[in-house]
């Protein structure tokens, strides 16, 4: 009996505890996070991933038909306005040509030796009718010949000499023919690097990409190397602090067509989550005037439109093709007056807050400016130094008892 008493001794005390812990609590009301109404810098962004490239890129294609030599350059390799970056040797585009081309080469030397020999045994068969001549000529002075037959005799020569005028010219036709077919053949193998057709790096910067690694033959207009500045930036002009990109990288960043509106030329750009440490500062060049559907991840088809920015100070190991997150500001004010977004939430249409007054809950509709992903504008509704709370639950209503540390 002693025991059962004991146990219900122990009950009331815990339940007097409990009671006097609710009533303790029910006074300092419901704990919530409460932080102040101030002024200061607020910037908003448009928030997209991005990607650098190169904004002065050079195809350096070749210029002729040919057999191109190794390239000597490597991707990374700086190079010099002038640089030679290739050579190219003028040859057949393939080898059933080439095979033709050097057939053609071959009976054309063959017709040039048979036109040499046919030119010698014209002028040996001339010059034996000549002397032939001669004798007949002394045996018709001396009566022994008719006239008749020296007449033939110089007929004959006067025929010598024109085929070996005809054998001469058959002789330059076909070494005519000959220099023809070796002309087409020209570079089938590099050996003559005075046939070489030089191709010079046009502007100064890095080898980005070697598009032709093998020696092989080319048609004309084959690209061969990608060369592009990844260095440059800005340089200030005059007294107003205008500044003009001088090659380098630049960010190209496709936003909503609803965004890009909001955007202007000049607007300044933050480019973060590059791989590197600190944020990287820019300029927005361009907003294209031609937007392009594309389809989220979602499903969902959106319109948007391409951002194109200037890095003013882009750091060595930043290249082109990299993945960037950019924000781009389209709006920033001093001493503007704001809240965190986490405090503003909308009922029956309207933006309100819950301010803390008395260590009450106080619920204000306010009326709200401009708007970033950390801050809002409070354009009417609260005072400098007013607390609200942040995150509201469900518990917390008007009039409602609250404290915060």
């Amino acid at each position: 009996m002693k025991k059962r008493t004991r146990w219900i001794l122990i009950g009331v005390a815990a339940a007097v505890v409990l009671l006097v812990l609710s009533l303790t609590a029910s006074d300092g009301g419901i704990e919530v996070e409460a932080v102040r109404v101030e002024r200061g810098p607020l910037s908003v962004a448009v928030v997209e991933e991005g990607r650098t490239r190169v904004r002065d890129r050079y195809v350096v294609a070749a210029p002729v038909t040919g057999r191109l030599a190794r390239i000597a350059v490597d991707e990374g390799d700086p190079v010099a306005e002038g640089d030679l970056i290739a050579r190219l040797y003028p040859t057949p585009t393939d080898s059933r040509t080439l095979g033709v081309a050097r057939a053609q080469a071959a009976a054309a030397e063959a017709r040039r030796r048979e036109a040499i020999a046919r030119l010698d045994e014209a002028q040996a068969r001339a010059e034996q009718l000549e002397r032939e001549a001669a004798r007949t000529a002394a045996l018709v002075a001396d009566s022994i010949l008719s006239n008749q037959e020296g007449e033939q005799a110089a007929l004959a020569v006067a025929t010598a000499r024109q085929q070996v005028r005809a054998a001469e010219a058959t002789r330059r036709a076909a070494e005519a023919d000959l220099a023809a077919a070796r002309a087409a053949l020209t570079g089938a193998s590099p050996q003559d690097e005075g046939l070489a057709v030089p191709v010079y790096a046009p502007s100064a910067g890095r080898v980005l990409r070697v598009l032709e690694e093998n020696e092989r033959v080319v048609p004309a207009g084959t690209p061969l190397v990608e060369i592009g500045d990844v260095g440059g930036g800005y340089v200030e002009e005059g007294s107003g602090g205008s500044s003009t990109a001088t090659g380098g990288l630049e960010v190209v960043v496709d936003v909503l067509s609803e965004d890009a509106v909001r955007i202007a030329p000049g607007a300044p750009i933050r480019i973060e989550e590059w791989g590197g440490d600190g944020t990287l500062e820019g300029r927005v060049r361009l907003v294209e005037p031609d937007a392009f559907t594309e389809v989220s991840a979602l499903g969902v088809e959106e319109q948007r439109v391409n951002v194109i920015a200037d890095l003013f100070d882009p750091p060595p190991s930043l290249g082109a093709g990299y993945r960037v997150e950019a924000h781009i500001v389209t709006w920033q004010g001093e001493g503007v007056l704001t809240v965190p977004t986490s405090a503003l939430f909308q009922r029956e249409g309207t933006w309100a807050v819950f301010a803390v007054e008395d260590g009450e809950a106080a619920l204000r509709t306010v009326r709200v400016g401009h708007r970033s992903a950390e801050a809002a504008e409070i354009v009417e509704g609260l005072a400098e130094g007013d607390a609200v709370i942040l995150f509201p639950s469900d518990q917390i209503e008007d009039g409602v008892r609250v404290r915060s540390d």
